[in-house]
């Protein structure tokens, strides 16, 4: 009877190890990694307005055109030459889609620089 015990043995600890190599496998197969087809991230729909600005000399004019489907906010940001001129920020503006519209700044004398921000518009 100690063969067939044996065997016994052997047959009990060679299941075991099939089934201990099973079943990470299982798992591994289950939760699609071999699968080969990978999630693609959502791609963001084009947004955002096109803006030209102009300086001359203490006056700014931007036009904001908003191509997309979607409404943009755009604020125009002026910093003026002078330590003593106050730079502005302006209030944001919706741009609608299909829609132009004018910001305007100015300094009391030179401007330094100035650019429009974009974001996207409140649902």
């Amino acid at each position: 009877m100690r063969p067939t015990r044996r065997r016994t043995r052997l047959l009990l600890a060679a299941s075991v190890a099939v089934a201990a190599l099973a079943v990470p496998l299982g798992v591994h197969v289950a939760s699609g990694a071999d699968s080969g087809t990978r999630a693609e991230p959502p791609k963001p729909e084009p947004a955002g307005s096109e803006c030209r600005t102009t300086i001359e000399g203490s006056r700014v004019v931007a036009y904001c055109h908003n191509p997309y489907p979607s409404t943009d906010l755009v604020q125009l940001h002026t910093e003026c030459v002078r330590w003593w001129d106050v730079d502005a920020d302006g209030a944001a503006v919706e741009v609608a889609p299909g829609r132009t519209v004018r910001l305007e700044d100015r300094c009391w004398k030179e401007i330094a620089t100035a650019w429009v921000s974009h974001r996207p518009a409140p649902v």
